[in-house]
């Protein structure tokens, strides 16, 4: 017998319901997607400040802080990034089960494991909302906030999303988002008014 069978979920006397009616709003995963220097970390946290105002319960997980703790095992190679977002899907599932809105700002690079972390947040009956943070490769590039890309130009890093490895941009998020148009003020009203229309904000 494998030790998995020996392991029985332990139902809980509080639920998601009476964690979303203290909270006064309904729990969900939005997951910010994009090259590196897109915005997608400036956005998130400008959605958390804007829902912070109207008494949200909110919480950002950001893929450069994350691998500096719980996946701080990884490397970029493809199997490590999905097991990356395996992870986090499953962190993110937790904390939207407990009434939060998780936001989720991580490269996510492939489409296939988006969708596994979608799949992890539907089958538990949350709400999933993928925002494509688009910008062009040039002006990530001159962007470069964290000297990144430049150290990837010279070789210094490998496996490099957008230069040496792939982004898949989504076919059917929830919402696209072109930064290099727009302020973070203005886009960061664009997602509070997608979770009205969702009704995740009551």
């Amino acid at each position: 017998m494998s030790e998995e069978k020996n392991i029985v979920w332990h139902k809980q006397s509080v639920g998601r319901p009476e964690r979303e009616a203290k909270n006064g709003h309904k729990g969900c995963v939005l997951w910010y997607t994009g090259l590196s220097g897109s915005g997608k970390s400036t956005l998130a946290n400008e959605v958390e400040k804007r829902l912070l105002d109207l008494g949200a319960q909110s919480y950002l997980l950001d893929g450069d802080n994350v691998r500096h703790g719980l996946n701080s095992d990884l490397g970029f190679t493809k199997e490590d990034r999905e097991e990356n977002i395996r992870r986090i899907g499953e962190v993110a599932k937790l904390f939207a089960d407990s009434g939060t809105i998780i936001g989720v700002a991580f490269i996510s690079p492939y489409r296939a494991d988006r969708k596994k972390a979608r799949d992890i947040a539907e089958r538990s009956g949350l709400d999933f909302l993928e925002i494509y943070v688009k910008c062009p490769l040039s002006v990530c590039e001159k962007r470069d906030p964290k000297g990144l890309y430049k150290k990837a130009r010279s070789g210094e890093i490998k496996n490099f999303t957008g230069l040496d490895a792939p982004y898949e941009e989504p076919i059917d998020c929830e919402l696209t988002l072109v930064s290099s148009e727009a302020a973070p003020e203005e886009l960061a009203e664009k997602v509070i008014g997608l979770l009205k229309q969702k009704h995740i904000l009551l």
